[in-house]
């Protein structure tokens, strides 16, 4: 499978991403928040409680300098007792004990259910990840998805349990405490709004420039997700070839680009705030003078001049955390919506509204199918016809990058055909249910892919006890294997696979494979994921060059078992060497996209050139190297390809 055709052309992935940005910016914060409305419905009633609990605790706060305010006024009067000092004393440390108790209901009520929001978010994204076709996920860096998964939805979480609450709860609390400023004192009230006037001027420039930050350092971070995974993956290739200081200089450019948006983000956010901290400061220090000139002249009580500034003080903190508290607004905007560039993406492959069903014999019809990869300038597969009967074992070959693989991946629907049909007994796939159709096929993969958990898990993957087991309605249901089944199938998938190494791993079939199974051989996985599909008991099996990286004595033995397993099985298997020919009753050749001849392998070798080159025998002096391999058992990685391609081919 050429990766060009699976990814688009050049400059694709650049576009659509693009598009998504502009889309992004078209979209208000309000029409943002509504999409996350079906998220939220835990959440609506206990934010809008905490939000009350939030604006007492300020209310509370902004009692305080009333209180000071009234006690200087107290003092002042004509005999003034020190009853007066305590009963200030008193009020003000009942007003902070209160003031604590309702910070603590604004994090009881909105943190649990904020992070409630998160889990659904998490689990709809992946959700739609999973229900997407192979094209979406070969134009999506992984790295990419899970920055969505993981740190935007992180963001999401803390707007909605701390920077919402605290933007609507500061913004009311300055409301008010200016309100209570003009009843002191309407000179210095006015005097101190404006300090606003500068931030209201510079705001929209602000936000433009900081939403463009938030949103590339947040894509960059995706950048730098995925070169983490790709190295992480490919660290045996890197060691191998001695590039890890390549590896290391590749990734420190992408992290300084991180680095670099990063600062820039918060460099803008900083002058933002430091215009925020600065213009109240300055504006109250003209206020004191002011404030002093009022109160000489009569026009202001020493009471109320002390309150103004009390209340100033009280103000200040709302007031500097506003800027930081706009800026996570846009960091919010920008994760709702890379959330959004997903979940807006309809999966392309789906169950029909009203799906077809057949009696399970195994009968593949392909009939003029052709397939283009999305961006790609031509079409790869260009109409094929090929025809399986029900239990038949059919081998297909081409030249590499013919699209063999491509062509196998059509009929599980991985991809969807461009134009034509493959059926199913009779069915168009594309009638089929998409859990009905993949319980009648099974795939291994020549790059086996195997999961975090137990060996056991792993095999009896596919197993119908495993599938949709939400699915009441689903016709795997009803022929769920019972333990002891299960138990014999697992075995006879592992012998058959010769697998049966993995009962000498520490705990046997429940050891836990290690992320992809790196921890294994190649052959080991390969055998592994071949062992999976056997087990799925599938009517059509498809295996893409199953046998690969197996040494010759171990591809022996899997082929003199799978002749046995396989039979009253249809299978298409992709060959690329003589030896998996030989498990097949006829070959298909795929030539320019078609099917260009349909033969038992002797007969293909007599009248088809295309299919003599592509099986073009070994050389004879390489039968050398075939003799010299030790017949004992071997669970390591393939042996030389020239040796493994001189397998004997059973006519």
């Amino acid at each position: 499978m050429q990766q060009s055709e699976q990814k688009g052309a050049p400059g694709a992935q650049e576009r659509a991403a693009r598009q998504r940005y502009e889309r992004g910016q078209q979209r208000s914060l309000i029409e943002a928040l509504k999409r996350l409305v079906p998220y939220l419905e835990g959440l609506k009633l206990r934010w809008f409680f905490g939000m009350l609990a939030a604006i007492a605790a300020g209310i509370i706060a902004l009692s305080i300098p009333v209180v000071l305010g009234g006690l200087v006024d107290d003092i002042e009067a004509e005999g003034a007792a020190a009853a007066v000092v305590w009963t200030a004393f008193a009020v003000v440390l009942g007003l902070g004990v209160l003031e604590a108790i309702f910070v603590f209901l604004r994090r009881f009520f909105v943190i649990p259910p904020a992070s409630d929001a998160e889990t659904n978010m998490r689990v709809s994204l992946f959700e739609r990840l999973v229900g997407q076709s192979a094209a979406f996920h070969g134009a999506w860096e992984a790295g990419q998805l899970q920055s969505r998964a993981i740190a935007d939805l992180n963001m999401l979480r803390r707007f909605f349990a701390f920077g919402s609450l605290m933007l609507l709860t500061s913004s009311i609390t300055v409301l008010v405490g200016i309100g209570v400023m003009f009843s002191w004192s309407p000179t210095l009230a006015a005097l101190f709004l404006c300090a606003a006037v500068p931030v209201i001027a510079l705001g929209p420039a602000f936000r433009r420039k900081f939403v463009h930050y938030s949103r590339s350092a947040q894509d960059q971070a995706g950048e730098v997700a995925t070169k983490v995974e790709e190295s992480v993956h490919g660290i045996r290739v890197l060691k191998a070839f001695g590039r890890g200081d390549w590896a290391r200089s590749s990734f420190k450019e992408e992290a300084a680009t991180l680095r670099d948006l990063e600062v820039s983000k918060m460099r803008t956010l900083a002058k933002f705030q430091m215009l925020m901290v600065l213009l109240p400061e300055g504006v109250l220090a003209a206020c004191i003078f002011t404030g002093l000139y009022l109160a000489g002249q009569g026009d202001l009580t020493a009471g109320a001049l002390a309150g103004f500034f009390a209340m100033a003080v009280v103000l200040k903190q709302p007031i500097e955390g506003i800027g930081m508290l706009i800026g996570m607004v846009f960091m919010a905007k920008t994760s709702i919506d890379r959330h959004i560039d997903v979940m807006d993406v309809e999966p392309d492959i789906v169950s029909p509204a009203e799906p077809k069903t057949a009696a399970e014999k195994g009968l593949v019809e392909l009939e003029d199918v052709h397939f283009r990869y999305p961006d790609a300038a031509e079409d790869l597969i260009r109409g094929a016809n090929l025809r399986i009967e029900p239990g038949e074992t059919m081998a297909l070959v081409s030249a590499t990058g013919g699209g063999t693989s491509t062509l196998l991946n059509l009929v599980p629907r991985l991809y969807d055909v461009t134009s034509g049909t493959v059926r199913i007994d009779g069915v168009d796939v594309r009638d089929y249910s998409l859990p009905d159709l993949r319980s009648r096929v099974a795939v291994a993969f020549e790059d086996p892919t195997l999961f975090s958990t137990t060996v056991k898990s792993n095999v009896l993957l596919g197993t119908s006890h495993q599938r949709d087991d939400d699915d009441p309605a689903h016709p795997s249901r009803d022929r769920a294997p019972s333990r002891d089944q299960l138990d014999e199938i697992l075995d006879e998938a592992l012998h058959t696979a010769d697998a049966e190494f993995v009962r000498e791993l520490p705990e046997s079939l429940e050891t836990r494979i290690g992320e992809e199974g790196l921890s294994l051989s190649g052959g080991q996985r390969q055998r592994l994921a071949l062992s999976r599909a056997i087990a799925a008991k599938p009517s059509v099996l498809l295996l893409d060059d199953p046998l690969s990286a197996l040494d010759v004595r171990t591809e022996e033995r899997v082929t003199a078992r799978l002749r046995e397993v396989l039979d009253g099985t249809t299978t298409l298997i992709i060959a690329h060497r003589p030896s998996t020919v030989a498990l097949a009753d006829r070959v298909a050749v795929l030539h320019e996209g078609r099917i260009a001849d349909v033969g038992t392998h002797t007969e293909l070798l007599e009248r088809s050139a295309i299919y003599s080159r592509i099986m073009k025998p070994t050389p004879p002096e390489s039968q050398d190297l075939m003799d010299a391999i030790p017949a004992d058992e071997d669970q390591g990685e393939a042996a030389d390809p020239a040796v493994s391609a001189n397998t004997e081919v059973t006519k």
